[in-house]
């Protein structure tokens, strides 16, 4: 445990680091998010963070390979994190082109697609299913690709979709990370297994580089993470997932806490988990997917209708949206893990009182307590009394 909180502190500290850079880089390059009617920051601000996303990953990936128990690990978990950085860096690549020069989505599209087909075809893929009987499905070379190919892009496009907000995506995406680690870590523990995964390496570099960058990201912002950032921080969490099925037997993947066998929520939980922790961006996705369809428009066309917009609209500020995201995204991710990796009444209490807090804070404190900004427009003005 203490080199992976290593490997994070590496991670975070290179992000805010190397963000200095990255801002200067994108203020000479000319990638500036312009003000448009669908945003919410009210100045231009540099795009480009994707790139110290990137360096932080890399930073941690190459600490954690001199540590002395992570680099004895199994020979595939530095491989199999080697060529997801490398597919990182190819649709990072994309998207510091967006940011610059603003690719069309099909563009973007085809370049998530390179990234995720970069992944197949060297091995990073979904290898099988553990089922509650102790048995496993196996898939078949194309059925895993196929399968491999639509989750990684599902979760880079939701991942894209939902930073909207300053420190949005980042948070989201970091808490979903530290709840995948948890449930990495936690596996291997229980099942007495080598604490060394890709999966949890992974996970626990990615949580510190969204840390990192939320320094400088937490509203009011001073860069943005771009597509750069968001396309990469969503292929990283989706591979580290497809990566759990191939380094665990179907028998610990099934197997929970304190040796009771985990329900079949659990065993599909490498499939699960990106969904579950960004089911919340997910949802956005469908809803924009369907909105913009019906009114005969292209599914990838921008517009004001996302969840923090609508959040906004029913009173909250830009960081209390946020921290309302950051809670529905938590008590999802979390819940997941805890219900894959633990049974009994205390679960679900638990899940439920957390669920009752954030519908509370999501939907009675705009009313109670409106952000000075509503407060001061609704007033009257002195012209009207």
């Amino acid at each position: 445990m203490r080199e992976y909180l290593l490997v994070f502190l590496v991670a975070a500290t290179v992000t805010y680091l190397l963000t200095v850079v990255a801002r200067e880089i994108a203020i000479r390059t000319g990638a500036v998010a312009a003000v448009r009617d669908r945003d919410v920051h009210d100045e231009p601000i540099p795009y480009l963070g994707g790139l110290a996303m990137l360096g932080g990953l890399v930073a941690a990936y190459l600490v954690a390979r001199e540590l002395p128990f992570l680099s004895l690990s199994g020979p595939f978990v530095f491989r199999d994190a080697g060529i997801v950085l490398i597919a990182g860096a190819l649709i990072c690549a994309v998207g510091v082109l967006d940011d610059i020069f603003e690719l069309d989505a099909l563009t973007k599209l085809g370049g998530q697609v390179l990234a995720a087909g970069f992944l197949i075809a060297f091995g990073i893929q979904y290898v099988f299913f553990p089922l509650t009987n102790g048995e496993v499905f196996a898939m078949e070379a194309s059925q895993a690709a196929l399968l491999t190919g639509f989750v990684v892009v599902a979760t880079v496009n939701a991942v894209n979709f939902v930073d909207g907000l300053d420190g949005l995506a980042a948070g989201v995406v970091g808490i979903g990370a530290i709840a995948f680690f948890v449930f990495c870590y936690q596996l291997t523990r229980l099942n007495d297994a080598p604490r060394a995964t890709t999966a949890a390496l992974l996970s626990v570099a990615l949580a510190g580089v969204c840390v990192g960058f939320l320094v400088h990201n937490f509203h009011p912002a001073r860069l943005f993470m771009g597509d750069s950032g968001s396309m990469l921080i969503g292929l990283v969490l989706s591979a580290s997932a497809v990566t759990l099925t191939g380094q665990f037997s179907g028998t610990e993947i099934a197997q929970g806490g304190a040796g009771s066998q985990a329900s079949l929520v659990p065993t599909l939980l490498p499939v699960l988990l990106p969904v579950s922790i960004l089911v919340v961006p997910l949802l956005d996705l469908v809803m924009a997917v369907v909105r913009r369809t019906r009114a005969g428009r292209s599914p990838f066309a921008p517009d004001k209708q996302h969840l923090h917009h609508r959040l906004l609209e029913i009173g909250h500020s830009q960081r209390r949206a946020v921290l309302i995201m950051w809670l529905w995204a938590g008590l999802i991710a979390f819940a997941t893990v805890c219900a894959s990796l633990y049974t009994g009444v205390w679960v679900w209490l638990s899940v439920g009182l957390l669920a009752a807090v954030t519908v509370v804070l999501t939907f009675v404190l705009p009313v109670l307590h409106k952000p000075k900004v509503l407060e001061a427009l609704d007033e009257p003005s002195p012209e009207t009394l």
